[in-house]
């Protein structure tokens, strides 16, 4: 466990994020990357952002002296950490492939909180011995900043914590309309031991995982697919997702 939290202090948080100058559009990826930072922020956490092009002396720091672990989205996770070949995976970076593989490790071996936004979730999914769905045909937007983003039912499970998160006088088997930025997904043969579903979405070919948490009073992991970052088409609620996990990397 992290000998640094304690109440009232602001848990430090680290970012997992893309590295501006290897996209397509530095700028884009810059402003993405801060809306993460913010939502930390603005949620009592103290965030520091890393990328690939971090040195190993500068990850091991950043990694023992995190409270907590955000894994954010970005581009796809190389199918070789989940045995399988390329075949629907578009622009990988085994860079931050993995910085996010350390990154996790080094949670884990600590017990910290963990929460995976979009391909975050999917990071977990694997990371912790489950697959994806390469492909998934009709869970995308226009690109980021050139159009409203489509939104999707997210059906949230009765009595999962992310119920208890969200609507903490609701007891769950609600839907929210969520925004919708991803191609790749699991369901729930692909979970990974470990993990709960806890929100899920119908798709012509079965329903999709949506959210997941971790099972029992260990280690805290928390994944969710759409991007609540993105507050213009996000619901209400999910500023309590990041008040959470904040919390829980402080301690309390």
């Amino acid at each position: 466990m992290s000998t640094n939290r304690a109440p009232g202090r602001r848990p430090r948080i680290l970012v997992t994020v893309q590295t501006p100058s290897a996209a397509a559009d530095p700028d884009l990826a810059r402003l993405k990357n801060s809306r993460y930072l913010a939502q930390v922020e603005a949620a009592g956490g103290d965030p520091v952002a890393i990328d690939e092009t971090a040195i190993d002396e500068e990850r091991q720091a950043a990694f023992a002296s995190m409270d907590g672990l955000l894994l954010s989205g970005g581009t796809d996770l190389h199918p070789s950490h989940y045995g399988q070949p390329v075949d629907g995976s578009t622009d990988i970076e085994p860079g931050r492939d993995a910085l996010e593989l350390a990154a996790w490790r080094a949670a884990a071996a600590r017990s910290l909180p963990v929460l995976g936004i979009c391909r975050g979730i999917q990071v977990i999914n694997v990371f912790a011995g489950g697959s994806l769905t390469q492909h998934i045909d009709g869970h995308a937007s226009p690109p980021y900043g050139s159009g409203h983003a489509n939104r999707h039912p997210m059906r949230v499970r009765r009595a999962s914590r992310m119920a208890r998160i969200l609507r903490p006088t609701d007891p769950g088997d609600f839907v929210l309309q969520v925004n919708t930025y991803h191609h790749q997904g699991f369901s729930h043969a692909q979970l990974a031991p470990g993990l709960a579903v806890s929100g899920t979405a119908m798709h012509p070919g079965g329903e999709i995982v949506e959210a997941i948490e971790s099972v029992g009073s260990g280690q805290l992991i928390l994944g969710i697919q759409c991007h609540p970052e993105r507050t213009e088409s996000t619901p209400s609620e999910f500023a309590r997702l990041f008040a959470f996990f904040v919390d829980a990397a402080r301690g309390t």
